[in-house]
């Protein structure tokens, strides 16, 4: 009597590595003007950047939002009076703008937090915060999932949070390392010195590595965070902003002095001219350059791949699968809670 033999089972079909042709092309194709059509859609599109700014009051982050886009676009420039009290707990402003630059428009918007840090009991002031940044999530999460959504969804979601640490030349208050322990897993945090005039070369450079140092021991990862370098350029490029740049010791101006002959933005002191933009003065200029000319579109990219993409993926499994709202009941649920995180010492 013959065995039976089993079918072999067929293998899993693997798809086909695309082949690379070097070979000269026998005509022009028009490949490379993917770019410039992708230019031509975005500009007529623009841009949206979400911008918020924390830190105590009297450290200058309406000044330095104001240089950073050479504009009035700060809530003090917009709506500010000179008889506005500080708010007994913290509150979440944002002014938007349009700003152009060489025919590319972008949509501005500055979010303001007044009253962070500036209480005799600042415990969990960071809670209104986070809360705001969430919502933001929720926000675009419940367009996104919408059957008949817009074309292209409003984006409110905070790019970008640069936190203002005091120039005390000492270290960090407990308060600056509980805020960027619970904000740096839903944000992007770039840590600032501000007012850095107010300390000498070597007090500077000695604070921003106990900074650093404070930083890596308590595990807060500041942007752009290691596990997100792409490749070894981003590694080899990001890894001497780490290391030598951050966090950026700042001096923000929006008056103009004349110096050798030029106008330069600056703080006037009985010394000199503070210019703004002077590497020898400040690191304001590698801090614009960092945030806008290099690093603007991926901090917009880490956001919606990364901490978008972990309140969606944490929300949607909290709700069964279902889109926002609805839950398997046909309850409604809340949003996601702000994450619980351990006190510092």
């Amino acid at each position: 009597m013959s065995e039976l033999v089993p079918e072999p089972r067929p293998k899993p079909a693997v798809p086909m590595k695309p082949v690379s042709i070097n070979s000269n092309l026998l005509g022009y194709i028009g490949i490379d003007t993917i770019i410039e059509q992708m230019r031509k859609k975005t500009m007529k599109t623009g841009f949206d950047f979400n911008i918020m700014v924390v830190g105590q009051s009297g450290l200058g982050k309406s000044t330095l939002v104001n240089t950073l886009f050479k504009s009035q676009v700060s809530r003090k420039a917009s709506s500010w009076n000179r008889e506005e009290k500080i708010p007994k707990t913290v509150e979440i402003k944002a002014i938007g703008h349009v700003i152009e630059e060489g025919g590319v428009k972008m949509k501005l918007t500055v979010i303001d937090t007044p009253g962070f840090g500036d209480q005799i009991n600042n415990e969990n002031c960071w809670e209104p915060i986070e809360k705001y940044i969430n919502e933001q999530y929720e926000k675009f999460l419940k367009e996104e999932v919408n059957i008949a959504r817009k074309k292209r969804i409003p984006d409110t979601r905070v790019h970008c949070c640069l936190y203002f640490i005091s120039p005390t030349g000492h270290s960090l208050r407990p308060l600056d390392l509980e805020f960027m322990k619970h904000l740096s897993k839903v944000v992007n945090i770039i840590p600032v010195i501000a007012k850095a005039d107010t300390m000498t070369l070597e007090e500077k450079s000695e604070f921003k590595q106990r900074v650093r140092k404070e930083l890596e021991v308590n595990g807060i990862e500041f942007y752009p965070q290691k596990e997100f370098d792409e490749d070894l350029e981003d590694k080899t490029e990001n890894d001497k902003i780490r290391q030598e740049s951050m966090p950026f010791a700042v001096v923000g101006s929006d008056k103009e002095y004349q110096v050798n002959g030029k106008r330069v933005l600056g703080r006037k002191t009985p010394w000199g001219i503070i210019e703004v933009e002077n590497l020898n003065h400040c690191e304001f200029a590698l801090l614009r350059d960092f945030v806008i000319r290099t690093h603007l579109q991926d901090l917009k990219e880490v956001t919606h791949n990364i901490h978008y993409e972990t309140y969606r993926a944490k929300r949607l499994n909290d709700n069964g699968g279902l889109p926002p709202g609805e839950g398997l009941l046909g309850t409604v649920l809340p949003p996601v809670p702000a994450t619980p995180c351990p006190t510092a010492e």
